[in-house]
C-alpha cells in the first residue's frame, strides 16, 4: 500500500472513529436523564456537577463552532501553527452541542424532581462559574477592541472547559464517599463516556500521525485534555460502584421502579408493615434524615412478629 493509499485509509478510519465517539459520548447524557425521570429525583446526583457541566459544554460549544465555521479564528490559527488547518471536525461541534442541550435538559429537571434540601449549589461553585464569566468578559473586550485575537477568547474558554472537567466530576466522587452509595448516579453515563474518551484520544493522535503535525494536539489542548479526564474519572467512578459501592437499592426510589426492576421483593413487603410505611414517609418528607445505606438498614431491630395474624 503506498503513501497516498494509506493516508486515504487513515482519513476514513479517522472519520469512522471520530462518529463513534460522538456517538458514545453523546448517548452517555441520556441513561442519567432517563434514570432522573424514572426516580421523580435527582438525590445522589451532585448540584456543582450540574451547574459545571452546563458552563463547561457552553465554552465549548463557542469554541468548536468559531473553530469550525468562523474563517477570521481559522486564520489566526494557521498564522499561528505554520499555515496548519485545526483539526475541529463536524462531529466536534454536533457533540458539543448536542452536550449542551443534554446537559442544560438535566438541568432543568433538578428544578423540577425530588432533592435534598440540602442538596444546592455550593458557594465555590457559584464564585468560580462568577469568576470564569467575568474573565472571559475582559477577554471579549479586548478582542473587540483589537488588543487581542478571537483565537485568545476560544483558547480561554478553552482552558475554563478543560479545568471545569476536571473540578466538577470532584463533588460527585465525594458524594459517592461520603454517602458510600452511588444510588442516583448512572453507571452507564460512565461506561458510555470511557468508550468515548478513548476514541477520541485515538483520533487526535491518528490525524496528527496522518498530516504528520503532531502540533495539532498541542494546539487542540481541551480535547486531548478532556479525554484524559474523562478516563481518569470514569475509573474512579467504576471503582466506586463496582467494587466499593455493591450496595445499590434505592431507598428514595418509587415502590413501583422496584417492581419493574425486580429489585428489593422482600423490601416491598417492609413498606407494607405499618411502621415501616410510617417510617418510609417521614424519611421522604424530611430531607435532612440521612438516608439509610439500603433496605437491610430498615429491618435492624424490627419485629415482624407482631404484626402477624395471630396477634
Amino acid at each position: 500500500m503506498d503513501a497516498s493509499a494509506q493516508q486515504g485509509f487513515g482519513e476514513i478510519l479517522s472519520h469512522f472513529i471520530g462518529w463513534a465517539y460522538f456517538i458514545a459520548w453523546s448517548a452517555s447524557f441520556y441513561p442519567q436523564a432517563i434514570l432522573n425521570w424514572r426516580r421523580k429525583s435527582v438525590q445522589g446526583l451532585s448540584m456543582d456537577f450540574i451547574y459545571l457541566n452546563v458552563l463547561g459544554f457552553l465554552c465549548y460549544s463557542i469554541f468548536n463552532l468559531s473553530f469550525y465555521y468562523s474563517p477570521e479564528v481559522q486564520e489566526e490559527y494557521r498564522k499561528r501553527n505554520d499555515g496548519q488547518d485545526n483539526l475541529v471536525r463536524a462531529n466536534d461541534v454536533f457533540f458539543a452541542v448536542h452536550a449542551l442541550i443534554l446537559s442544560s435538559f438535566t438541568l432543568f429537571q433538578t428544578l423540577i424532581y425530588k432533592r435534598d434540601e440540602g442538596q444546592k449549589v455550593s458557594s465555590p461553585t457559584k464564585l468560580l462559574i462568577l469568576i470564569s464569566t467575568f474573565g472571559a468578559s475582559i477577554v471579549f473586550g479586548a478582542a473587540y477592541v483589537g488588543t487581542s485575537q478571537w483565537i485568545d477568547l476560544l483558547y480561554y474558554l478553552s482552558y475554563i472547559k478543560l479545568g471545569i472537567s476536571f473540578i466538577k466530576y470532584c463533588p460527585q466522587v465525594y458524594l459517592n464517599y461520603a454517602s458510600q452509595s452511588t444510588v442516583g448516579w448512572s453507571i452507564h453515563n460512565i461506561l458510555l463516556d470511557f468508550t468515548g474518551g478513548a476514541l477520541s484520544i485515538g483520533q487526535l493522535v491518528l490525524d496528527a500521525y496522518i498530516s504528520g503535525d503532531w502540533s495539532g494536539i498541542s494546539g487542540d489542548p481541551v480535547k486531548f485534555g478532556l479525554g484524559f479526564l474523562s478516563i481518569a474519572f470514569d475509573l474512579v467512578f467504576m471503582t466506586q460502584h463496582f467494587i466499593l459501592y455493591r450496595n445499590r437499592e434505592d431507598f428514595y426510589a418509587p415502590l413501583s421502579m422496584m417492581e419493574n426492576n425486580g429489585e428489593a421483593r422482600e423490601s416491598k413487603k417492609l413498606l407494607l408493615l405499618p411502621s415501616h410505611k410510617t417510617y418510609l414517609s417521614m424519611q421522604r418528607e424530611d430531607a435532612r434524615v440521612s438516608r439509610p445505606a439500603s433496605m437491610k438498614d430498615l429491618e435492624l431491630g424490627f419485629d415482624d412478629s407482631q404484626y402477624s395474624t395471630r396477634h
